[in-house]
């Protein structure tokens, strides 16, 4: 078998796991009538309890400990990306995806044994080993992409588009619960999806590459610049997906092109002509947001305001999205005033949720391929405001646009998040920097748990107060982020200005055989 046919078939088994395993965790919506109906901690609601497994509505004690659950497996998703990165970056993809698959395995047995376990809580630790499971063999797929150099961003919204679509594994095993085969329990379901861990072991160990692999950095430029991790272009490109015009492309490659522009981000090694070409066109594109904090080390990179201000709102944001999963068919019965109207949303909710990444994945890549990162920042901010509002109203077809902007507005929002990370952090430490980023907002997002019980306490079920407080968080720190973000771009692209005018003065005083420094060099 040829390699070029080794290197697709790898893609699609990734591609096919990542459907499979890669986050059906964030399909609770449509998991939780079933773990009701099968009286998971029903045994925490009082004997003359009126809601129960009969009606599909759950005790009060039941509802918070369910919620957990899922609080416990997003979060616990998150902050092991960090681990990921790491053991990726050392060890390799096959070594993620054993490691993933065992927990993917251990993750189902125990769900599905969940009735005869005693000494732990089965539920809770099966999906937290499920969140364990579905980044390691998710996250470590992305180097594929280096497959196929000029396609890599194909093989990444593939990728990620399976991501997304995750989280149908759950709603279908509703419809089958629901509709089809009414005995197809917790047990007899995770049971049968033993077959994926086995399958993803099966692929690692015969199909998938061996040893070491790109970094995760390496793939973020790749994607971004169209260059391998040393600057230069990947084997067997002559630099046309990156400067379509040959005459600009052999002007480059002979030294005299005019294009490359001065480029204000530093790094540990010399560029290539190649980098410095692109980083000009990146800074300009960006307007100097790109190669802000390149080259520094990470301590001094996480001690700076452009990770903390993202870091605040990256907090705020993602708790609101999986607060809402988790509590998305309370909300609207309290909102609605009307259980059936409430259950309408949270099916349409259902589906909506993994189609919402397949559909929103061309237009992502639109965004960040015309607009500035101040331009897709502001965007992501009042998307998020705007989500926050609809939210508020006590109607149906305002929480329904909502939730429609909310399924699409999810991958966008990680998206832009770890496209600000490389471009303003570099790639060399994207793996830590974009990983502690996530694992302090999993950290963060164990909070969740406690608007929860708030609502259910306090506020009487009503969620309008800790939305509208969240809202408000939201705007506060998205505000505070543009407005960092501009002062700083204006201030970057102030200098480039500068150093351009510098480097134009230099070139008319010095003879065409004397290099400029300033463009970079071979």
């Amino acid at each position: 078998m040829g390699k070029v046919s080794i290197q697709v078939i790898q893609v699609v088994c990734a591609v096919t796991w990542s459907l499979l395993a890669a986050g059906p965790i964030f399909g609770f919506a449509a998991l939780k009538p079933i773990l009701i109906s099968e009286g998971v901690y029903s045994g925490l609601c009082p004997v003359d309890n009126g809601g129960n497994a009969g009606d599909g509505i759950p005790c009060s004690a039941q509802d918070l400990k369910l919620n957990m659950m899922f609080t416990v497996g997003a979060g616990t998703t998150n902050v092991v990306a960090l681990l990921v990165g790491w053991v990726l970056d050392n060890y390799g993809i096959r070594a993620c995806g054993f490691l993933g698959s065992g927990f993917l395995a251990a993750g189902a047995l125990s769900l599905a044994s969940g009735s005869s376990i005693t000494v732990l809580d089965p539920y809770i630790l099966g999906y937290v080993l499920l969140a364990i499971g579905g980044p390691f063999v998710f996250i470590s797929s992305f180097p594929l992409a280096n497959n196929f150099p000029a396609k890599s961003g194909t093989v990444l919204a593939l990728l990620i588009g399976a991501f997304d679509t995750s989280s149908a594994l759950f709603f279908f095993y509703r419809l089958m619960y629901q509709n089809w085969i009414p005995n197809l329990t917790l047990r007899k379901f995770f049971t049968c999806y033993l077959v994926v861990p086995l399958f993803i072991f099966v692929c690692q160990l015969f199909i998938m590459p061996r040893g070491s692999h790109k970094t995760l950095g390496a793939v973020q430029k790749m994607e971004i610049e169209g260059l391998d991790e040393d600057g230069n272009l990947p084997s067997g490109e002559d630099g046309s997906h990156i400067i379509p015009d040959e005459e600009e492309r052999q002007s480059l490659v002979s030294g005299h092109s005019r294009q490359v522009g001065p480029v204000l981000s530093s790094s540990s090694r010399r560029r290539s002509m190649w980098e410095n070409y692109v980083e000009s066109k990146l800074e300009k594109k960006t307007k100097g947001v790109f190669g802000v904090m390149h080259g520094y080390p990470v301590r001094r990179q996480v001690n700076s305001p452009w990770f903390g201000i993202m870091l605040v709102f990256t907090v705020i944001c993602m708790l609101r999205i999986n607060y809402f999963v988790a509590t998305i068919r309370s909300q609207e019965e309290y909102l609605l005033g009307d259980a059936a109207a409430a259950k309408r949303i949270n099916s349409i909710f259902d589906i909506a949720l993994p189609l919402g990444g397949v559909v929103s994945i061309p237009f992502i890549g639109l965004v960040l391929d015309h607009c500035s990162t101040l331009t897709a920042l502001t965007s992501v901010v009042v998307i998020s405001t705007t989500i926050g509002v609809l939210g508020l109203f006590p109607s149906f077809t305002p929480n329904l646009v909502g939730i429609l902007c909310l399924v699409a507005y999810r991958p966008y929002y990680y998206t832009v998040v770890s496209d600000y990370c490389s471009k303003v952090f570099g790639f060399e430490t994207f793996g830590t920097v974009y990983g502690l980023l996530m694992c302090i907002s999993g950290l963060c997002n164990m909070g969740q748990n406690i608007l929860d019980r708030l609502t259910h306490t306090k506020f009487k079920m009503n969620p309008t107060p800790i939305n509208s407080v969240l809202v408000a968080i939201t705007v506060v720190s998205g505000s505070v982020l543009l407005i960092f973000v501009s002062r700083e771009s204006k201030h970057r692209e102030e200098k480039i200005k500068q150093l351009k005018l510098l480097a134009e003065t230099t070139d008319e005083t010095e003879t065409p055989q004397q290099p400029n420094a300033t463009y970079g060099s071979l």
